[in-house]
């Protein structure tokens, strides 16, 4: 590994110089041949642009030599892309085509960088503010609107994403660039990501261990995070959104600064939240706080560009257990956690004659804590009872466990701390014919390290390693991208496990044009998934979920094979889509009670069988002539999951209909202005497996009004948004509430200030 490092730093240090190169050329509207002001200039993978001035000039220096995409984009624009050899001689001209939809955006969680319209794998990709302006209290929250993508909640605070019925650690998630790793294996282990400094957010549906390795068998959700400022630019807001359900607020602060090399930003951000409210009740112990720090420092030159980013996540998060104290506290409650993240990320790229070298580098330290009740425990048989029994709390913490107001007093019946190492080295080749091509490694090192009385999971080291390599083939009526990866996963344990686990997979997608306006997209990919430390190791009562849990040390790999179908249609006033999933999955891995109990809990044994999900997304978005102000859209998503000897798959999302109107508008008092009302219809959830019990349909109705405007010369942005409108009782599937037939927040009225300076 040191060996490793010091080649890197060695390439890092070692960067030829390259003659600095200009590139300079105007942008024009298509039907006028005007020039545009005010249009994006970008280059992706130099992360270096411009915008053009009041006659569509722009001018950008320091460009090292090679091809490069350039992409130019605005509000009302079709965005294009061109690649450019550089050094480039002459003008550069584009002319930008009006257009009512989105503006398109590159996608950074595939390797080659390209607009959605042009990628072979068809990646969702949705703004942070734009979640956040439909009333989403927390990160986890507002992904549920992306289509395919759903949540396991327990109360408003704790998240996990779905990706088409899969989850925990079937579902990667990264941010900064590098793979978050925060114990994601416990059914209330969420995120512990705040939406502040977070800028959009990508998901990739179905398997993308081609590209991520073990734990990306159902897909990844890629966190992209805030942007450093254009060159010679200083920006800073702030800003608030109060919730009215819950009483709580969610406040953050950011400045940022480039020079001609240098770059720098930092936000902050605070959350505090009371228990949320149901038509009946308020939901004891839901509440929870929040604070983040997001800092970044950057350099640029012709050559070499590099990036440094750090994230501090705080938090403390009650866990409901039952309705109790109607309070509007913000302090929670006993049992609660008490969550700090550490993520530190570098990112370097170096351009040589015709190519490039990418290095990502992470640390994440982990710290978990979790307070609980001080009860008495039947201790029972000691076999029953070794070093892997978590349910045994200290005594000696009486006097800290009479007064749950002094709960910095406390010591944590959990602590577990995980602390991880990536990298992540792709070349990118020079371009070979119609051929782009990367290689690359990958790793990790993690340590997980137990500090309270109870074990979840043992002491353990984790090991990975992964090569892999990837083509995108340019033909004229057609794109193609193959690749081939091979990983291997060792995993040991204090108590003498030591296994490892080995699996190589492929890819294969392409994308093409059927007719002028409708494109296809065929994507066969396979995943693994190697099994985590609870389900070779458990062995005890699992608090919060009543049963007793024994670990197989003998599992095998998940392997799964997706095929994905991807049809869409777009013109000028009309976009539908179709997409539509087949993925099976070999030894799958799943909980089943044996009829035995141990202290009057029930045994849960970990088990494998074969199991298949399929299903999709359909959706329509109609934006008529000439009211082109007006959107109409709709969407329905379905997924099924079922193992070979026919039982249903636990915690698989309920069938959706999302129908939206939006209006947009511009007047000499607002700009950007907008206005939605959207009914959000869940079906019933029929199909549950063995321990889960149905869930009844529901309808949800949320809408919201915003826009720009000019206060002392700067832009002040505000939007107001009411979700659950009707205030619906209602409990959704996901929620691990539903068995103590608690309900989901009620109606809510949130507000939400930024001033920009």
């Amino acid at each position: 590994m040191k060996s490793f490092i010091l080649l890197l730093l060695l390439c890092i240090v070692a960067t030829p110089s390259f003659a600095q190169n200009i590139i300079q050329g105007r942008v024009v509207e298509n039907d006028t041949q005007q020039g545009l002001s005010i249009i994006d200039v970008y280059f992706p993978l130099l992360e270096k642009g411009s915008i053009t001035d009041d006659d569509g000039y722009f001018s950008i220096e320091n460009i090292p030599n090679g091809t490069y995409k350039i992409v130019f984009s605005s509000i009302g624009y079709e965005s294009q892309t061109q690649n450019i050899s550089i050094p480039y001689t002459g003008e550069l001209k584009i002319s930008l085509k009006t257009s009512v939809t989105e503006m398109e955006e590159v996608i950074i969680s595939t390797p080659f960088h390209k607009l959605q319209r042009d990628n072979v794998m068809m990646v969702e990709r949705a703004k942070v503010s734009d979640l956040k302006a439909s009333g989403a209290v927390t990160l986890a929250d507002g992904i549920t609107d992306i289509p395919g993508v759903e949540s396991i909640t327990t109360g408003t605070s704790i998240g996990k994403p779905v990706i088409r019925g899969l989850s925990s650690n079937r579902v990667l998630v990264y941010t900064q660039g590098v793979r978050l790793e925060n114990q994601q294996f416990g059914d209330e282990h969420g995120l512990g990501i705040s939406d502040a400094g977070i800028e959009s957010v990508e998901v990739i549906k179905g398997p993308a261990s081609l590209l991520y390795g073990s734990d990306a068998l159902g897909g990844v959700l890629y966190l992209n995070p805030e942007r450093f400022a254009a060159q010679d630019e200083s920006h800073g807001d702030f800003g608030t959104t109060y919730f009215g359900n819950t009483q709580g607020f969610s406040s953050n602060a950011g400045y940022k600064t480039s020079g001609n090399g240098f770059k720098f930003l930092i936000r902050g951000s605070a959350s505090e939240h009371s228990d949320y409210d149901t038509k009946d009740y308020r939901v004891t112990n839901s509440r929870f706080k929040e604070k983040d720090l997001k800092a970044g420092f950057g350099y640029q030159s012709t050559n070499f560009k590099t990036e440094v980013r750090y994230n501090l996540n705080d938090s403390k998060l009650g866990i409901p257990e039952e309705i109790g104290e109607q309070s509007t506290d913000k302090t929670p409650l006993l049992p609660y956690q008490q969550v700090t993240n550490h993520i530190f990320s570098s990112k370097t790229n170096i351009f040589f004659e015709n190519s490039s070298l990418d290095v990502t580098l992470g640390y994440l330290y982990n710290d978990r804590k979790e307070f609980e009740e001080e009860h008495d425990h039947d201790h029972g048989d000691e076999d029953d009872h070794d070093d892997h029994d978590h349910d045994v709390a200290d005594e000696d913490h009486d006097d800290d466990h009479d007064d749950h107001d002094e709960h910095e007093e406390l010591h944590p019946a959990l602590q577990m701390k995980l602390k991880t190492f990536n990298y992540d080295v792709k070349y990118h080749m020079p371009t070979f014919g119609k051929f782009e091509t990367i290689v690359g490694v990958q790793g990790m090192n993690q340590v997980n390290t137990n500090y309270g009385e109870e074990i979840l999971i043992p002491n353990a080291t984790t090991n990975d390693i992964g090569v892999l390599a990837m083509s995108h083939i340019h033909f004229d009526k057609m794109d193609i991208q193959i690749g081939a990866r091979f990983d291997n996963r060792n995993i040991s344990t204090e108590d003498d496990l030591n296994r490892t686990y080995n699996s190589f997979n492929g890819a294969a997608g392409l994308k093409t044009n059927i007719t002028k306006n409708t494109s296809l997209r065929l994507n066969l990919a396979s995943g693994f998934r190697a099994p985590n430390l609870a389900e070779l190791t458990s062995y005890g009562s699992h608090e919060g979920t009543n049963r007793f849990e024994i670990g197989n040390p003998d599992l095998n790999n998940e392997q799964n094979y997706q095929s994905d179908l991807a049809l869409e249609y777009k013109n000028r006033h009309i976009e539908v889509y179709a997409n539509g999933f087949y993925n099976k999955v070999n030894n799958y891995i799943y909980l089943s009670p044996n009829g035995e109990l141990i202290n009057d809990d029930p045994v849960y044994l970990y088990l494998q069988d074969d199991a298949a999900l399929y299903g999709g997304e359909i959706g329509i978005h109609i934006h008529p002539h000439p009211i082109h102000w007006l959107h109409i859209e709709s969407s329905f998503e379905s997924v099924t999951g079922k193992q070979d000897n026919g039982d249903y798959l636990p915690l698989i999302p309920a069938n959706n209909f999302k129908n939206t109107v939006r209006v947009e508008f511009e007047k000499n008092w607002i700009q950007k202005g907008y206005a939605f009302v959207k009914l959000s219809s869940t079906l019933a959830q029929n199909n549950v497996s063995a321990n889960e019990t149905t869930s009844d349909s529901y309808n949800l109705l949320s809408a919201g009004i915003g826009g720009d405007f000019q206060l002392f010369k700067n832009t002040l942005n505000v939007s107001i948004t009411g979700s659950n409108l009707t205030d619906k009782q209602y409990i959704n599937h996901l929620s691990r509430l539903k068995t103590d037939g608690i309900y989901n927040i009620g109606r809510n009225l949130s507000v939400g200030l930024t001033y920009k300076i």
